[in-house]
């Protein structure tokens, strides 16, 4: 555990309102149960949405605790589960890397704090909704300009 904490900051504890989930049913169903966790919307089926995010003019990017409180906030937002987040800064007042992974899929973040930049990246299947994530990124970050990108996951059509 030791390497851990020196390698990066492992974000174990979980928000009091987010669930946490048996590895059964993490997001796809238990042996027991077949759910299909595909979605279908506007007559199109596909497995999850996922959003490519660029953040300019972004605040705080170089605070792992800071990234970490933020990113979970914007998971919980969009309806997803935690179940595990690890966060690497890579120097003192450098950038930061980190996902948290969700029983959903994942949310992931790089930082370039010398020019106020993030990309970030969230995925999730089911009935998430990652939009909905939009808002405490921009709050949290303080973010002057936001460039988004959606790509659905698993089309079937």
């Amino acid at each position: 555990m030791d390497s851990l904490v020196r390698l990066g900051m492992n974000s174990d504890t979980l928000p009091s309102n987010a669930q946490t989930v048996s590895h059964g049913d993490a997001g796809h169903g238990s042996v027991s149960e077949a759910k299909d966790y595909f979605v279908e919307r506007n007559g199109v089926r596909y497995a999850g949405t996922h959003l490519i995010i660029d953040l300019w003019g972004a605040t705080n990017l170089d605070d792992p605790g800071h990234i970490d409180a933020v990113l979970r906030e914007a998971a919980i937002a969009t309806g997803a589960t935690i179940l595990h987040g690890h966060f690497h800064h890579f120097s003192p007042n450098g950038g930061v890397s980190g996902v948290l992974v969700l029983a959903e899929s994942h949310v992931s973040i790089h930082t370039w704090p010398e020019r106020d930049y993030a990309a970030l990246d969230i995925f999730v299947c089911g009935d998430c909704d990652p939009y909905k994530a939009i808002p405490f990124l921009k709050r949290g970050f303080l973010a002057e300009r936001v460039q988004l990108a959606e790509h659905k996951r698993g089309l079937i059509g």
